[in-house]
């Protein structure tokens, strides 16, 4: 576990201990971490071939297919740790999954219900994910790592810095052996970057708050203040949505899955930001009055 803090209990018990035991035997077999994340890129995108047809029980395969690949997702970040296999672009793809997981399912969503809806659908989809479901899911994403960078320091976050991560794919060339890890590097850049202009507030008190020892007081103030903004994290980001994309499903009525994403997870995202921001500034005041 990264820490309790960031660990809703739907996450740990239908998450987290799955994903634990099948971590345990990767370990055995000797998997690398990396070979898993790819499987549960290619089982999850296949899950969305599922949820095309209007049939319950294919879409139950789907939703099945999708908790298989849930469980690799989460198995491949704790095999990392177990094993000290743990690499950059082995983080980037964890995190690019979920993408090519809910691309292929929005396709296949899109498709079922083109006869009926038309560009209607294609342009609810469009909205909620290509602007609120990107957007959710990095600012959840960003804000467990500020937490957990707040509470241990670096070294117990996986918190970046889109400057450092340009400077890094600058110093590589197209022209070496290096070119996928620019690639990547590159991508990945704009991703932090989209996280960052997200949190304004909070990119004013970093640099101040980086100078602080681990024991200060403050970071302990800064935990009490951040822990409520977790559950909302992980809200925003898998637990709550597929939970709403089963239910839809279920239903016959995958759009609502939409409607949700754009309204309700929306409001959760525009309200998480806002009491995560004004208590980043009234840190920064402190510490800058300091």
């Amino acid at each position: 576990m990264k820490s309790r803090d960031v660990e809703s209990d739907f996450e740990l018990y239908v998450t987290r201990t799955p994903g634990y035991l099948w971590a345990m035997l990767f370990q055995r077999l000797h998997v690398h971490p990396i070979a898993v994340t790819l499987m549960g890129i290619v089982i999850g995108a296949a899950s969305a071939i599922f949820f095309y047809y209007d049939d319950l029980r294919l879409n139950l395969i789907g939703m099945l297919m999708l908790i298989w690949a849930n469980w690799y997702d989460c198995a491949d970040g704790q095999l990392a740790r177990m094993t000290g296999q743990r690499t950059l672009i082995g983080r980037i793809l964890d995190g690019f999954a979920g993408d090519v997981w809910f691309f292929f399912i929005y396709l296949a969503i899109l498709l079922r219900l083109w006869p009926e809806w038309g560009i209607g659908i294609f342009l609810l989809e469009a909205w909620a994910g290509l602007y609120c479901h990107t957007r959710q899911c990095a600012l959840g994403d960003y804000y467990r790592n500020i937490h957990l960078w707040a509470v241990y320091g670096r070294e117990g976050s996986e918190l970046d810095s889109s400057d450092r991560q340009r400077q890094k794919m600058q110093s590589l060339r197209w022209d070496s052996k290096d070119w996928f890890e620019k690639l990547y590097l590159f991508f990945y850049t704009r991703y932090t970057r989209s996280q960052e202009q997200q949190t304004p507030a909070f990119q004013r008190l970093r640099p101040l708050f980086e100078k602080l020892p681990l024991n200060d007081p403050l970071r302990e103030q800064f935990r009490r203040e951040s822990l409520p903004i977790m559950p909302l994290s992980n809200i925003i980001t898998f637990d709550t949505r597929i939970i709403v994309l089963f239910l839809s499903l279920a239903a016959g009525l995958p759009w609502i899955y939409f409607i949700f994403e754009a309204t309700v997870l929306e409001a959760v995202r525009y309200y998480a930001r806002h009491r995560h921001e004004a208590f980043c500034h009234r840190f920064y005041q402190t510490l800058s009055a300091a």
